[in-house]
């Protein structure tokens, strides 16, 4: 849950998903929906997608593998979490590298070329940091020791260089470069696309939804029926052609959406009709409007039914 992802903002998911799954058999029994329904607003909705499959791998094998090679075989397990893991869980002696661990290296070595392009360069650094004898023997704090290093004292910004137990030995620190470590390159602007959401309520007070393709972005998850998502702006006469069904549409307003890698602006439609047609449900599901958020709802598409619900509220005041 943490890749990505801040301390603040999983605490919450985690209590409540460990609540729901509390063992990697429950896990694995559970049905995927619901997986991605404790998961969803929390983001990077693969990691869910992953976390159930790994689980039910793992009973398959009748327990964790112990190794590196072992775990990373499984369903979502890159070199980072299966280092971890095995550092941390099994006693192996081996270098987790995250964000910190990699800062902690350009800083110690004094690597100056530019990440991404360093990070094979850092990686194969980070794992000589473990070569005394101590660390070889306490793999699972020596990891969790050099976490807590580049998160406190070798912070990105202002480093602790007074108190830090590797001063001495940091080449960043002594060419006095180790605050601009590690140096990145320039982001590229981040790309926009437009598109448009549709939130109708019948007068029984049910929503229409449907789910998303299994492969792709938001993969498996549930969304509002909708346009293409497009790098030109739809003018509404183009978004009211792709309607999921005729009905008086009204424009509820825009809902804005920042992805890793773009950033995206919905145009939110309501309509109240009276009833859903069995054509109008043939590719998608209802539910009543107040068991909506209880589905694998991602943060975009919440945005949008908060939009568009609160629209519909208005024109019934």
């Amino acid at each position: 849950m943490l890749q990505q992802t801040t301390v603040k903002a999983v605490a919450p998911y985690y209590l409540r998903f460990t609540e729901k799954f509390p063992t990697v058999q429950a896990l694995a029994s559970a049905d995927r929906e619901d997986v991605l329904a404790a998961w969803a607003g929390l983001g990077y909705y693969s990691r869910a997608r992953n976390l159930h499959a790994c689980a039910q791998a793992v009973v398959a094998l009748g327990g964790f593998p112990q190794d590196v090679q072992g775990l990373r075989v499984l369903p979502g397990i890159g070199p980072y979490t299966a280092a971890a893991v095995a550092a941390i869980a099994f006693g192996v002696p081996v270098v987790p590298v995250d964000g910190n661990v990699e800062r902690v290296t350009a800083r110690l070595f004094a690597i100056t070329e530019p990440l991404p392009p360093a990070r094979k360069k850092l990686a194969q650094l980070a794992i000589t940091l473990n070569a005394d004898r101590e660390a070889q023997e306490r793999p699972s704090d020596f990891a969790q020791a050099l976490f807590d290093l580049g998160s406190s004292l070798c912070s990105p910004r202002a480093p602790a260089c007074g108190l830090c137990p590797w001063q001495g030995e940091c080449a960043g620190h002594k060419q006095g470069i180790a605050a601009e470590l590690p140096r990145k390159l320039p982001k590229a602007e981040r790309p926009v696309r437009y598109g448009a959401a549709f939130l109708a309520q019948d007068a029984a007070g049910q929503i229409l939804l449907r789910k998303r393709a299994e492969k792709g972005l938001l993969a498996a998850m549930t969304e509002l029926p909708g346009t293409e998502w497009r790098l030109e702006n739809w003018s509404e006469a183009e978004i009211l052609q792709v309607a999921p069904f005729a009905a008086g549409w009204k424009l509820a307003g825009r809902v804005k959406h920042v992805f890793t890698h773009f950033t995206l602006y919905l145009d939110v439609y309501v309509a109240q009709i009276k009833h859903f047609s069995n054509q109008a449900v043939s590719d998608g599901f209802l539910v009543p409007v107040e068991c909506v958020k209880d589905t694998a709802l991602p943060s975009v598409m919440q945005k949008c039914f908060e939009k568009g619900l609160s629209c519909l509220k208005e024109k019934k005041s």
